[in-house]
């Protein structure tokens, strides 16, 4: 039996409008095991970027339970999932989510001296020369290319060495030429560091990719395919 790193059970989550509750995710079950890859598909509005906020500890589920790397999340405080995403989880969004009156050494450091890491800006240092901007360290957010920010923001996800990685849509704002050189740092990272990646992704051929193929529609899991990756 593989390692299960993150299982989810009966996931649902209900937000409150004015029209009344809106049901987003009504009822995922799903497994994933330790190092695998997987590519989160399906139309907008079917629930994709909500279930990776529930997986990050950032969206609160209405009901249902929720184990990952060996902790179950469902009863964590605040407190207790900020320190949760630290130890264990590393994020990468669309929008770069850089502090724009920092460099690019400080946005990677910053969370690490946070942690407690003595070595922050050495590592920091050593992970942006890693994703290749070694030549950028002293260079504000808003001094670099769409795709360097990215790599700044990959660079921030992965130097705690997360055993896991989550990704909603990481080249949404890029071209496609940069979009590829991200998606290609992004597999290489997960191979450095055996994280677990998920991945929320349109585009077919990226998501065979991946191990397993998670649809959803609906806010419910369609099925779940077989990738390339398997």
């Amino acid at each position: 039996m593989p390692d299960t790193i993150i299982e989810l059970d009966s996931i649902k989550l209900s937000l409150p409008s004015a029209a009344g509750p809106v049901n987003i995710l009504k009822g995922i079950d799903l497994s994933i095991a330790r190092g695998e890859t997987a590519g989160l598909v399906g139309p907008s509005g079917s629930g994709k970027s909500t279930l990776l906020m529930v997986l990050a500890g950032l969206e609160r589920p209405s009901s249902g339970r929720i184990t990952c790397a060996g902790e179950e999340l469902t009863g964590f405080g605040e407190d207790e999932l900020a320190r949760f995403r630290r130890d264990h989880i590393g994020i990468v969004f669309q929008s770069f989510h850089l502090i724009p009156t920092m460099t690019a050494l400080e946005n990677v450091a910053i969370p690490l001296e946070f942690s407690g890491r003595e070595d922050a800006f050495e590592r920091a240092e050593e992970e942006l020369r890693l994703v290749g901007l070694g030549h950028r360290l002293t260079h504000y957010p808003g001094q670099l290319s769409g795709g360097e920010q990215q790599r700044v923001a990959l660079a921030r996800a992965v130097a705690g060495d997360p055993e896991i990685l989550l990704a909603d849509e990481p080249t949404g704002n890029l071209d496609q030429t940069t979009g590829n050189e991200i998606i290609e740092l992004i597999f290489d990272l997960h191979a450095r560091k055996n994280a677990t990646l998920i991945l929320i992704t349109h585009d077919e051929a990226l998501a065979e990719r991946c191990h397993k193929i998670v649809r959803l529609r609906d806010g419910l899991i369609e099925k779940i395919e077989t990738g390339a990756a398997a």
